[in-house]
């Protein structure tokens, strides 16, 4: 049971333009492409000021390889006998209905939820999002990085299960409530953004790039007993550098992509992904580097601080993740 820390903590009127409710939530998926599965989800359903007025968790089988175990704790065997996506759709809809879904970057889990619904031949009942990273940025909380658990710390949240979806839904909701209070104390408008449902999404994992016989291409996490495991050993891009990003543009296969500073999704995830979209991940920022991701543009890492010098441009990982989904294929081939 979430305690109310801030009941008292609104001297001024409540801004009659906040929505009316919230569904704080996390799913735990088996990747981050377009054609990975949800395998867990839960929602916490919020009043107006973040008073929780629910809670609903559930299991969902993938009809896949759960992807990396070691993060979320779900294998095959306690998935086996889970509910299907269509089987949990109407109950997780309810949950969802008429609300802000607010989620801790929240571009990824909204585009897992869409695409689910897609594959279930509907749609979620969704008209906004909001982030729960890019609320803490319009508040400028002293964090040292955006990941989950440190929200958590700043509010002296109390994490239990780390990566767990009901856990991660119930220290998000605990952390957003002061984070909600604040905003409307300061008069802030909330970094609401449309959620639109997607139409690009596959039932099944997407087949190795077709240079795979040539460089010696390896799924990033499977080996040859079906298990998932983290690789450090990539193969190089065949792609040639296409060039710099263009803001608001997409990105193009042969990008060379560096990362800098903590990821709220695990980092080595997130590269991986961008090796499979034919991106190539590099360790240092040079001027042949076509973009650098990092939720903390303004630190003064040697990375921030060359790119800058540099002129590269410099995303944040939520627009990353959405951009790994449409990567434009390179032209001619490898």
């Amino acid at each position: 049971m979430l305690e109310d820390r801030t009941a008292a903590a609104s001297p001024t009127p409540w801004p009659a333009a906040y929505p009316d409710g919230y569904a704080v939530v996390d799913v735990e998926t088996t990747g981050l492409a377009r054609d990975d599965r949800i395998v867990s989800a839960a929602v916490y359903q919020l009043d107006a000021r973040g008073q929780v007025e629910d809670q609903w968790y559930t299991l969902v089988n993938p009809l896949r390889d759960p992807g990396p175990v070691w993060i979320h704790g779900l294998t095959s065997e306690v998935l086996a006998d889970a509910p299907l996506f269509q089987d949990i759709a109407g109950e997780f809809a309810k949950r969802l209905d008429g609300r802000v879904l607010v989620a801790h970057n929240a571009a990824f889990d909204w585009s897992m939820i869409a695409r689910e619904y897609a594959r279930a031949g509907t749609t979620a009942p969704v008209r906004q999002r909001l982030c729960t990273i890019a609320l803490s940025k319009e508040l400028k909380l002293p964090l040292p990085n955006h990941k989950l658990e440190s929200l958590a710390a700043h509010y002296g949240v109390v994490q239990q299960r780390a990566h767990h979806a009901l856990d991660d839904a119930r220290v998000l909701a605990e952390a957003f409530r002061p984070s909600l209070h604040l905003a409307a104390g300061a008069g802030l408008r909330l970094p609401l953004l449309a959620c639109q449902p997607l139409t690009e999404w596959s039932d099944g994992p997407t087949a190795a790039p077709a240079y795979s016989a040539r460089v010696g291409y390896q799924p990033s996490y499977r080996n040859g007993a079906g298990t998932w495991r983290a690789s450090r050993k990539r193969p190089a891009c065949p792609y040639p550098n296409p060039g710099r990003y263009a803001p608001g543009g997409q990105l193009k296969q042969g990008m060379r992509v560096a990362f800098s500073g903590d990821t709220s999704i695990d980092r080595e995830l997130l590269e991986d992904r961008a090796v499979e979209a034919g991106l190539h991940v590099a360790t240092s920022i040079s001027r042949l580097t076509s973009v650098l991701v990092t939720n903390d543009p303004g630190s003064p890492t040697s990375k921030v601080v060359k790119a800058r010098s540099f002129g590269t441009p410099v995303i944040d990982e939520a627009a990353f993740v959405q951009l790994l989904s449409h990567v434009t294929p390179a032209e001619g081939g490898a």
